[in-house]
């Protein structure tokens, strides 16, 4: 633990709240003063934010028709997930993450195109439904920030291996029942990291008692609401759809042995005491894709080739094609992409996905033999002749890349929490507020 340092500004305030608030509590009619319920490291967290935020909780799960659990439950809930975010975004401070209004106000119009609008369709409707569009703002520009933070201290860290993804096709394919998809419920009963035998002992017996109440047929999303130290608390531990393959690991064994409606657990982690419920399965799809048959020039840009001579060129080479010189002799002569230059400009037959939008977009656009106008990508300047389509089962390639992805997630989900833990476990933090202290 490190030592607390903790602003002169922010002590004076809390003590100038507390002596102004005394003066005030006598009167008839006093209104609630704002005060700290928690410090974490030098900063701290008001009671209005909190107060805000279990009112959007508390709406949020009244709009789902969601049994409302008791309110002190959801404050201590909302609590931990404000002293999270804080210590998420003093480790963001710590490692220079930043981002500026360029790269926020690209984000904001990818969320006004997915949404069909315009930028300032988006800022209109917002502010229609009562939201402050300076506070969607910065919330959008700290989702980016956080998530940047976690890519730099788990995601990049994370290997996958062509072993673990022939381990867990097989792991599929000898079980799981044929299912593609599972939808999970979780609780965690968090157990803190060098707790005594007594205190595992102590936090087993909770969560074997909550494995007893739901077998007896407790809801489970009030439990989670009420009980559960994971993410997903707040959400009634609803993990959602999960590909077989992003089942934790903790879990697959269990899942695959389990029926809907089925609950399991208790099982231990370094995290704690899991309970887990499925909701139900899904079958597996096939992936049936179309297929294109391309190759393509490669003009790159640097010091001494600009867009325009690029561009230039390759408009040369297209003329001299539809004059009847052999694309593959010039894509052999002149391409820069060294890896389809020997074979001609051939890609062989792309999958969707396989290469970049911008090109993507532009084989789409070609009937067979056609011959693409130039066009920029990241990698420089294109023309691209499609050869031909076709429709294949592409189930094994998709399996393989999505179970690789999978991995990825599921090993990133496991080191989020961990690294999370790690994070409350090295950080000052003091709970104010009498009432959360007690719960």
């Amino acid at each position: 633990m490190k030592f607390f340092s903790f602003p002169l500004t922010h002590l004076l305030m809390a003590f100038l709240l507390s002596l102004f608030g005394a003066s005030i509590a006598t009167a008839e009619h006093a209104e609630d003063l704002d005060y700290i319920v928690a410090v974490v490291n030098d900063d701290i967290i008001m009671h209005s934010e909190l107060e805000a935020e279990v009112r959007s909780i508390m709406a949020r799960l009244e709009d789902k028709g969601t049994p409302l659990p008791p309110r002190d439950v959801v404050e201590k809930q909302v609590l931990e997930k404000l002293i999270s975010t804080r210590l998420q975004l003093q480790a963001a401070k710590r490692a220079g993450i930043r981002v500026d209004d360029a790269t926020l106000n690209r984000a904001l119009r990818r969320i006004a195109k997915r949404n069909r609008m315009t930028l300032g369709q988006l800022r209109d409707t917002l502010e229609r439904e009562g939201m402050d569009y300076k506070r969607f703002r910065e919330n959008t520009r700290r989702q980016i920030l956080l998530a940047r933070l976690r890519n730099q201290a788990v995601i990049n860290k994370i290997n996958v291996t062509d072993t673990e993804v022939a381990n867990l096709l097989k792991k599929q394919k000898d079980g799981g029942g044929g299912h593609s998809a599972v939808h999970l419920r979780h609780i965690l009963i968090a157990v803190p990291e060098g707790a005594s035998p007594e205190e595992v002992e102590r936090k087993r017996k909770e969560a074997e008692q909550l494995v007893a109440e739901l077998q007896r047929g407790a809801d489970f999303a009030q439990l989670a609401l009420m009980h559960s130290d994971s993410r997903q608390a707040l959400n009634g531990g609803d993990l959602g759809w999960l590909k077989m393959s992003q089942v934790p690991t903790l879990f697959v064994e269990q899942v695959q042995k389990m029926k809907p409606g089925d609950i399991s657990g208790p099982v231990r982690s370094a995290s704690g005491f899991h309970i887990i419920k499925v909701e139900g399965f899904k079958g597996p799809p096939k992936a049936i894709v179309t297929q294109t048959h391309a190759r393509h020039i490669l003009i790159k840009t640097n010091d001494l080739v600009s867009d325009e001579d690029a561009r230039t060129r390759l408009e040369q080479l297209r003329e001299r094609i539809l004059a009847g010189d052999d694309f593959a002799e010039l894509a052999r002569s002149h391409s820069d992409d060294a890896g389809s230059a020997i074979r001609g400009g051939d890609l062989g037959w792309v999958n969707p996905g396989d290469v970049v939008p911008a090109f993507e977009r532009q084989m789409k656009a070609l009937q067979p033999g056609e011959i693409s106008e130039p066009f920029r990508t990241r990698f420089g300047w294109h023309i691209v002749q499609v050869l031909g389509r076709r429709t294949r089962d592409n189930t094994e390639q998709a399996l393989k890349s999505k179970a690789k992805q999978a991995i990825r997630e599921r090993k990133a989900e496991e080191a989020t929490q961990l690294w999370l833990r790690r994070l409350r476990d090295e950080a000052y933090v003091e709970i104010r507020s009498p009432e959360l202290q007690a719960q």
